[in-house]
């Protein structure tokens, strides 16, 4: 048994030897064709996405555009090194094609999210930068994945969402800003005119409140207590709070130091005095 075994490992020592006997400079040519194409894929891949940062194109396309070149230059670079050491490549083609169709089989949520994400990055209804809201989630975009997409809201908080449920929903879009709204109630007799133009300075003065769109001031609604404005502005997503609050206390000292009075709510309830006597 123990010859048996030896024969068998000299038979394989045998064909290896006489393998790298007739193939040797197969594989060092093979091996050199491979350095190459590894070298080739990256400098390639780096031109495409300079190329395509120098006329502006959206990052998250660039780095798929340039990551796909590479990909798809070693594959090729594979393939011609595989055949130079008499290896052919139709096996592991059907093997690939079979192991292809099993993986999507298993795994289709996965490839939904790639599909979605390729529609995204092709279609562009959204960039990095955008501010959005779908699915009743709302941040701004930071980093467009092919199977998902990072927000990050005015709480610095980052939102993972899978690209399925971004493609056919219906997206808000404002870009890189966010509308904030406030109200103040003044009284009666004060004048709101005033009050209006008092606002609208302090909006005009602060600078993360955008200037395009306009801020938008005026009167909301007529309370029990008094006569509410309301004013609307823009501003980057990511500094919605600190900007609201400092807005509110800007508007606030504003309406004070015009000795514009601001009314505590307040009921009238009439007694009569017959029903007492009863």
């Amino acid at each position: 048994m123990i010859s048996s075994e030896i024969q068998q490992v000299e038979k394989y020592y045998t064909m290896i030897s006489e393998y790298l006997v007739k193939y040797s400079m197969q594989l060092v040519g093979a091996l050199l064709i491979l350095i190459f194409g590894l070298w080739v894929a990256q400098k390639i891949s780096k031109m495409v996405a300079v190329l395509m940062a120098r006329n502006n194109i959206d990052i998250t396309l660039t780095n798929f555009v340039s990551n796909v070149v590479k990909v798809l230059l070693i594959i090729m670079f594979v393939i011609i090194a595989l055949g130079k050491i008499g290896i052919s490549v139709t096996p592991f083609v059907a093997a690939i094609g079979a192991a292809s169709l099993g993986a999507g089989l298993a795994l289709q949520g996965m490839l939904s999210n790639y599909g979605a994400g390729l529609a995204i990055i092709a279609t562009r209804p959204f960039v990095v930068g955008d501010t959005i809201e779908v699915k009743n989630v709302s941040g701004q975009v930071k980093t467009i994945e092919l199977g998902y997409t990072i927000l990050i809201n005015e709480e610095k908080v980052e939102i993972t969402i899978p690209n399925k449920h971004i493609v056919g929903e219906i997206l808000h879009n404002s870009f890189n800003y966010s509308l904030v709204k406030g109200e103040i109630d003044i009284a009666y007799n004060a004048s709101a005119e005033h009050a209006i133009e008092l606002i609208e300075n302090v909006l005009k003065d602060h600078e993360l409140v955008a200037s395009e769109p306009l801020s938008q001031v005026g009167i909301e609604r007529f309370a029990d207590s008094g006569v509410t404005i309301s004013y609307r502005y823009w501003v980057p997503t990511t500094k919605i709070i600190e900007t609201k609050l400092a807005v509110n206390g800007g508007v606030y000292s504003a309406i004070q130091g015009a000795d514009i009075e601001i009314p505590f709510p307040q009921r009238i309830v009439t007694i009569n005095k017959h029903d007492l006597d009863s």
